[in-house]
């Protein structure tokens, strides 16, 4: 197949204005290092400690895959592969058994696995879909968001998901 002369960009998207961290009041009781997921808002708040928060827009989990509790980040992982679980598979026939870490994953830069569970806090190539219910029940986040948060949250962090 040959390559195309000028490469095909994918149409511009329009992004929400809180982007990368942006530092706001935050007057829960959560420690500093804490991470909380507010499904309802689409918001995650990593806490700072001093009343403040750092705020990002991620995409939930669709009706019937949301989830609330709280978990730990037990394991981090740069451009991680992604494996659809059977159920992903059998209602859509037509993906992968794996897709290997790169920019076309769809989990994205950089992936927080939440617990033992399947459940992660991870990029995405749809960046349309922050601020949306769109997942089967992780927090998607834009890439360099995530690329962002990825460097302050060690594993072992808290995660409430509200």
């Amino acid at each position: 197949m040959p390559v195309p002369a000028a490469p095909r960009l994918a149409p511009p998207v329009a992004l929400p204005a809180v982007r990368r961290g942006k530092v706001v009041g935050y007057p829960g009781s959560q420690g500093a290092g804490t991470i909380v997921v507010d499904t309802s808002a689409r918001l995650l708040f990593l806490v700072r400690g001093d009343g403040t928060a750092l705020r990002y827009r991620v995409a939930v989990g669709r009706p019937g895959t949301t989830w609330k509790g709280v978990q730990t980040v037990t394991a981090k992982q740069e451009w991680p592969q992604w494996t659809p679980t059977p159920e992903m598979r059998r209602s859509r026939p037509g993906l992968p058994r794996m897709v290997a870490g790169g920019p076309r994953n769809p989990l994205g830069a950089r992936a927080l696995y939440l617990g033992s569970t399947l459940y992660r806090i991870h990029g995405t190539t749809d960046p349309a879909s922050i601020g949306r219910a769109a997942s089967a029940g992780c927090f998607r986040m834009l890439n360099e968001d995530v690329i962002e948060l990825y460097r302050f949250v060690p594993v072992g962090t808290k995660v409430e998901v509200i």
